[in-house]
């Protein structure tokens, strides 16, 4: 398949996601695999829900989209916490709905290579909307690049530095744009008493006990990255390696390594606790984050309602940082969270198949994304300047509970959104998130996707948690000081030993099958 790669672990993260009954729609008779004409009509769908409580009845969200693409819908709602077994469960059963929400955990894609859900590779392209898929995001949710479901569309890019903007006003500095001006300015955060208060309690750089494995998108990863050591794997002489055996790699942690010893990242980068993340940047002990716009946006919303009289933001942001070479290597997301898969006991012919896609791709109409991804227009949103501001009143609430409902089933892969975009609460916050969407979109021309993404090394699935330990350990003491550059390598040569070359020889095999 042609299509270009995209980003994920070293092989694969099993991902669980996904559905408990109640109706969406109007009531259908009989198993959606039923030929009577009436009952094809009827598009079956499992999806989980996120809010409260889910749709009920015929309401006016669903009766919209039944308008908009001519099919009837029964939605069987699952609450988020247990939607894999949900699925686990329907799939054994006769009940089979002609469309799930699923994400390629390890059933999924055994269910997949035993011809359960039809392979969409090369379907997609006949349909307006969904031949507008982004490839490499297809590639990504693929498995061994074959597609096995359309992708539900997510920001590829999300990661930044923000910085407390008082400590850089303070000190008379810049944002940085290169992993030394990162250095530098952590480095002054550290030793040039930003506060002004004349004690030495400041560090530059805050990093939790971060709680994923190697590859899951941690301030370390970041790093690698932008050194060039690539994204989980890299392409070397037409073939595949780990990351982590790249010098660039290396690099990386040696100048994390040095921070550390120098300060310039909290002493406490081992223990302090993700869900405490934000608390040293609001209290006044650091002073860089590396991590997504949405945290930005989260450490500048606590600080305004702890100081509703002060001008903000608090804290400022860029995007990915360039090399010492100049050269910028972002690091992107998979691009996507679940997809809408097609099971074959209940869509059995290839006509039934295109009135699913037939469906789908009206799903990703103008009008449905509207509905979709904003709600019904003038009842819970107003459109001012080409963006949607939200109405207030007990109708608009209802129809925004159902919009986010309904959100579980847009997949949105247009190459452009085609609903609006929200309105911001001034005219200052409206420039900084159009200064965001700039950062993410000249990122994205240097993402750094993972050439490996797709694939699904069978040892990998048995062995891959274990030795993916011994290197996100051997990460760590490494940065602590407590092994040097031959304990490094003693690491590396462990994973090989214990099953890590078996990855490489069946990625590898997969690889050039797939080219």
């Amino acid at each position: 398949m042609g299509m270009k790669k995209i980003v994920s672990t070293v092989g694969l993260t099993l991902l669980a996601t996904t559905v408990l009954s109640a109706c969406g729609g109007e009531k259908a008779e009989g198993n959606s695999g039923n030929s009577s004409e009436e009952k094809d009509n009827v598009m079956t769908i499992m999806t989980m829900f996120l809010e409260a409580t889910a749709p009920t009845g015929n309401n006016e969200l669903q009766q919209a989209l039944e308008e908009h693409t001519g099919y009837k819908m029964k939605v069987n709602w699952v609450p988020n916490t247990n939607y894999a077994d949900k699925m686990n469960i329907t799939l054994a059963s006769d009940d089979i709905p002609k469309v799930m929400v699923a994400s390629k955990s390890g059933s999924f894609i055994k269910s997949a290579e035993n011809d359960a859900f039809w392979d969409l590779t090369d379907y997609l392209k006949d349909y307006p909307n969904l031949s507008q898929a982004n490839p490499d995001v297809l590639q990504n949710s693929s498995v061994n690049g074959r597609v096995y479901g359309v992708y539900r569309s997510r920001d590829i890019m999300r990661t930044c530095v923000f910085v407390r903007k008082d400590w850089l006003e303070n000190l008379n500095l810049e944002m940085p744009e290169t992993t030394e001006d990162l250095y530098n300015l952590a480095k002054a955060f550290t030793e040039n008493d930003p506060d002004g208060n004349g004690k030495d309690d400041t560090t530059g750089v805050v990093i939790p006990s971060w709680p994923g494995a190697i590859n899951s998108s941690s301030p370390y990863d970041a790093l690698a990255i932008w050194f060039g050591a690539g994204n989980a794997w890299k392409e070397v002489d037409g073939k595949l390696e780990p990351s982590f055996m790249q010098p660039e790699y290396l690099e990386s942690i040696q100048f994390t390594r040095d921070m550390v010893e120098k300060g310039y990242i909290n002493s406490d980068y081992a223990t302090l606790s993700a869900d405490n993340w934000d608390d040293p940047i609001l209290n006044g002990k650091g002073g860089i984050v590396i991590d997504t716009y949405s945290r930005s946006g989260s450490v500048n919303g606590k600080y305004e309602q702890a100081h509703p009289d002060e001008e903000g933001p608090f804290v400022e942001f860029t995007g990915n940082l360039k090399n010492k070479d100049g050269n910028l290597y972002a690091m992107p997301t998979d691009g996507y969270s679940s997809f809408l898969a097609i099971p074959k006991q209940s869509v059995k012919t290839e006509d039934d198949l295109k009135e699913v896609l037939t469906f789908l791709d009206k799903l990703n109409d103008k009008e449905a994304q509207i509905l979709l991804n904003n709600g019904i227009e003038d009842k819970n949103f107003e459109v001012v300047d080409g963006k949607a501001s939200a109405l207030e009143g007990d109708e608009a609430t209802k129809i925004s509970n159902l919009q986010k409902c309904y959100a579980q089933i847009g997949m949105n892969v247009t190459t452009e959104s085609l609903s609006y975009p929200n309105k911001q609460e001034t005219p200052e916050k409206e420039a900084e998130y159009e200064r965001r969407l700039a950062l993410m979109a000249s990122d994205e021309e240097n993402a750094v996707f993972n050439p490996a993404a797709a694939y699904v090394a069978d040892t990998y699935v048995t062995k891959g948690v274990q030795l993916d330990q011994i290197i996100g350990d051997a990460r760590i003491q490494y940065i602590a000081g407590q092994i040097d550059d031959k304990g490094w390598e003693a690491a590396i040569n462990q994973w090989q030993k214990q099953g890590g070359d078996a990855i490489v020889e069946e990625m590898n095999e997969l690889y050039q099958a797939d080219k």
